[in-house]
């Protein structure tokens, strides 16, 4: 797995539960306390290691705990900024996401994005494919929509694939586009006073 990704997941754990968390769950997984190297690639078996540990000692789900991933990367500016350049209301950012692995393999091409397609289900339906060499992305994509949701001002229902759906599959029921005050975004990027 990519450092990029195991570094998102420290750093998540990190900001979210704080560094004691943190150290205890990479003592578990055998890291060191400083975790992983963004540039660096891992074995696939250390990540599940970190996210089961992380899971266990927070008596969550794993696809809780990554969907929850998902939603604090969306959350973060440079990723929120190239997600929101996907359109201007959630319907545009949907419709924009089979084009996401290749917008994300122009800032880092050796990072391993999973093919997303996107299929119209019926009125306001849609289902999210995620198809991956790793299981979880769909749970961690799951995140990252509803944290969009949110961004957007929509109303929405997310649904990551469970036993009897499909694993890769995240279902969107939209069912009100404009339900609330998005966040603002501009195209410029926002200026430091």
């Amino acid at each position: 797995m990519h450092g990029l990704v195991n570094r998102s997941i420290q750093c998540f754990l990190r900001d979210t539960y704080g560094m004691e968390l943190w150290a205890a769950v990479a003592a578990e997984a055998g890291l060191e306390v400083q975790g992983f190297e963004a540039l660096l690639s891992y074995e696939d078996a250390l990540t599940d290691a970190v996210v089961d540990a992380a899971a266990q000692r927070l008596a969550k789900s794993r696809d809780a705990l990554l969907e929850d991933v998902g939603i604090y990367l969306a959350g973060l500016e440079p990723l929120r900024r190239l997600l929101r350049f996907g359109g201007v209301d959630y319907i545009d950012f949907l419709q924009s996401l089979d084009e996401l692995p290749e917008r994300v393999r122009l800032a880092v091409p050796e990072l391993d994005m999973p093919d997303l397609k996107l299929v119209p289900a019926g009125q306001g339906r849609f289902i999210l494919i995620c198809r991956a060499s790793h299981a979880g992305f769909a749970a961690v994509f799951a995140g990252v929509l509803r944290a969009m949701a949110d961004d957007y001002g929509a109303l929405v229902l997310i649904e990551a694939g469970g036993s009897d759906a499909d694993p890769d599959a995240v279902s969107i029921e939209l069912h009100e586009a404009q339900f609330a005050s998005g966040r603002r975004f501009d195209l410029a990027r926002p200026e430091h006073i």
